[in-house]
């Protein structure tokens, strides 16, 4: 059995298509009791599908990532699209809601004491539903889902994904993980990114449908749970995660069954860890590039390379103002904010963010390059350096940095970030956590950094301004 199933062909304008792809007992989904085929998939989806009510779009917070799969599905058949918020913060899901009317919720879980339910919640059953019916098919113009940006630079934005791009988007995902996949067999998929976000949706929902991919229902966090789930495939499978998952488990003492390959996105991986990660793992470690508005649109094995392959019909070109991507599955150019360098042969690399420029006093300096030293100070296990709101009495833009470094304070953390940078480019406020309030995919936003900055800290000779307002 090929990976990338061979009946899914180029979509047409004012086509149908299928919305699972495979012989009806192939596997789409596995976990601790078993596998689950085509045909029950098919069934449950229809079953869903007749409980829904009427309404145009659906806020899917399933947990379990089958019932994530069944839930999207049914809601597609019935001609709504799936809300992708940023966050499952009741407050988020309640802006989104309001944003987009006629809406619902619906999950696979019940009130959990004092916490507030989303307006309009519909409980999934624990025995999902059957029905029998005509094929599971979809108009490829139809608007499927609409993804949220994570909001770590600004206000989330909105972006509308057609079925047509998605199918397209995944054959070039298919493509990119070709020899990470069993050419003959069903390949066994784990993911630890939630499925509401635009990478989970790629790599853990949209693969199992359109190709030779079973995808576990959990979503394991810590590297215990990893190990476990990795125990329930019958075969090596692949692992989709994070950079922070990742280092978790390669400083893990856990055991874990063999893997066929692992997959990081959502935030820079280093070199360092992706070599530890080969190591340890003994597979190859397959980072993707990509984003909301585009999808992913290129890859690299990071423990030996820098430089980006874009996928398959995917062509980056650089910009004054960052990077266009033209593909295949995009309707039109989409420009961001990374600046690039690209090659002859049509690959590049990344040179930073625009909105991660700084000019401060005539000299340039990057937020990128400024974590990176921060991170490289001993002792610090995580943290990140952002340009704070403007100051509402001055417009000035501070530099604060939020780091985690058990056994050091503020003094000790800025007195070696002295020794590495221009003293226009010292943070203004620096805060030491216990951990840093990283979202499902390990993202920060600069609402959350700014809060932990917002009680005065000082640096022990009186000369570090520690008000986020100036």
């Amino acid at each position: 059995m090929s990976a990338a199933i061979d009946a899914v062909p180029e979509p047409a304008r004012g086509a149908r298509s299928a919305l699972a792809l495979g012989p009806d007992a192939r596997a789409i989904a596995f976990g601790p009791q078993g596998s689950i085929d085509l045909a029950r998939f098919a069934r449950e989806v229809r079953g869903v599908a007749q409980t829904l009510p009427p309404a145009r779009h659906a806020v899917n917070l399933c947990e379990d990532r089958y019932r994530f799969l069944v839930a999207f599905c049914a809601a597609a058949l019935r001609g709504q699209t799936t809300l992708m918020p940023p966050s499952r913060a009741p407050a988020v899901v309640a802006e989104v809601m309001a944003q987009y009317g006629d809406s619902y919720c619906l999950g696979d879980r019940g009130p959990c004491g004092d916490e507030p339910m989303p307006h309009d919640y519909r409980l999934l059953p624990d025995v999902l539903p059957q029905a029998d019916g005509d094929a599971l098919v979809l108009d490829d113009d139809f608007h499927v889902a609409v993804g949220f940006t994570s909001g770590s630079t600004g206000r989330p934005k909105s972006n509308l994904k057609t079925w047509a791009a998605f199918r397209a988007g995944t054959l070039q995902n298919l493509a990119a993980l070709a020899d990470l996949l069993d050419a003959d067999a069903v390949t066994p998929l784990i993911a630890t990114v939630p499925p509401q976000h635009m990478y989970g949706m790629e790599m853990s929902i949209l693969l199992p449908l359109l190709g030779a991919i079973a995808v576990h229902g959990g979503r394991p966090f810590f590297p215990g749970d990893v190990a476990r789930a990795l125990c329930d495939a019958p075969t090596p499978p692949l692992l989709v995660t994070t950079p922070v998952h990742l280092r978790a488990l390669v400083e893990s003492d856990v055991a874990m069954p063999p893997l066929a390959g692992i997959v990081s996105a959502t935030a820079p991986l280093s070199a360092e860890l992706a070599q530890a990660a080969e190591a340890r793992f003994g597979c190859q470690v397959r980072e993707l590039f990509g984003s909301t508005e585009t999808c992913v649109i290129a890859r690299r094995r990071t423990a030996v390379e820098t430089a980006w392959t874009p996928l398959p019909g995917v062509r980056v070109s650089p910009q004054p103002d960052g990077a266009a991507v033209q593909a295949t599955h995009l309707a039109q150019a989409v420009v961001l904010s990374d600046l690039v360098e690209v090659h002859a042969d049509g690959r590049f690399e990344l040179r930073g963010r625009n909105a991660d420029l700084l000019e401060i006093a005539g000299k340039r300096a990057s937020l990128g390059d400024l974590t990176r030293r921060l991170l490289a100070i001993p002792g610090i296990h995580d943290g990140v350096v952002f340009q704070m709101d403007p100051c509402a009495r001055t417009g000035v833009r501070r530099i604060g940095a939020v780091a985690v470094a058990p056994g050091l304070d503020e003094a000790h953390v800025l007195a070696a970030l002295r020794t590495q940078l221009d003293p226009v480019f010292l943070p203004r406020a620096l805060r030491c956590v216990a951990d840093l309030p990283r979202n499902e995919t390990g993202k920060l936003t600069r609402e959350t950094l700014a809060n932990l900055l917002r009680t005065p800290v000082a640096d022990g000779d009186g000369d570090l301004a520690v008000s986020p307002a100036c």
